[in-house]
């Protein structure tokens, strides 16, 4: 547990959050973002913690064109006053995260991209992970890993990794502005694959720095995730 760097008391600078929602949902059959979860949507769960954050100024929803009138309009109904545009998603995950941080203020000197798909995540994550980047320009929440990794190739084990160097990276991952814009950029420029963000500025050799993740901030993949969510908003609701 010692990886993780110690939080400061000082107040960490205000930022924008891109929540990306503009996923296929292949492996869970639906759309999980308007998943009803404990009686509300997923994607509403996730924005009233963005809601909450002290430090964060605005919100910017990035989904599937055919649902931008539906997150706009549950924004409305409930009240989701940070949330200042809702635009559509790009091909891939990347193109979607670099369109949600075109549209983010320009004064925002941070920029928090978060997966729609994780609707419990906590206002201390976010502030958390928030604070650090404002002092190293890049961080992201953990979690260690629990359970024994194997690499593997053609079904066979080459190797066993070290349980206690590997960590489960959650979001939100949080920037320096101009940083992930032009990681992101240039990832795309390269026709690069990635599954997160922090491996954008990893590529230009940026070092992330990890801050204190939360086993309930669970990413929404299958259905069986869903069960998993309804006890997380009984817990969760007010």
């Amino acid at each position: 547990m010692g990886l993780f760097k110690k939080q400061k008391k000082e107040a960490a600078p205000s930022c924008s959050a891109v929540v990306v929602a503009a996923g296929s949902s292949t492996r869970m059959g639906f759309d999980k973002v308007l998943a009803d979860v404990g009686g509300l949507p997923a994607i509403v769960w996730c924005l009233r913690r963005f809601e909450e954050a002290p430090s964060v100024n605005e919100v910017v929803v990035v989904t599937r064109t055919d649902l931008v009138p539906e997150v706009a309009r549950l924004c409305q109904d409930h009240g989701l006053t940070k949330v200042v545009k809702v635009v559509r998603g790009g091909e891939d995950r990347t193109q979607s995260a670099r369109l949600g941080t075109l549209e983010c203020s320009p004064k925002a000197k941070l920029i928090a991209i978060h997966d729609g798909a994780r609707p419990f995540v906590t206002v201390r994550v976010i502030e958390d992970a928030v604070a650090q980047a404002a002092r190293s320009g890049a961080a992201a929440p953990a979690v260690p890993v629990k359970d024994t990794i194997k690499e593997v190739r053609d079904g066979l084990v080459e190797r066993t990794l070290d349980r206690s160097a590997l960590y489960a990276v959650q979001t939100p991952q949080v920037f320096d502005g101009d940083l992930i814009r032009a990681a992101l950029q240039k990832a795309l420029d390269d026709a690069a694959r990635l599954t997160d963000d922090c491996a954008a500025v990893e590529r230009l050799g940026m070092k992330v720095v990890l801050t204190r993740g939360d086993e309930r901030n669970i990413k929404l993949t299958t259905p069986a995730d869903l069960l998993i969510g309804e006890v997380l908003a009984e817990e969760a609701a007010p």
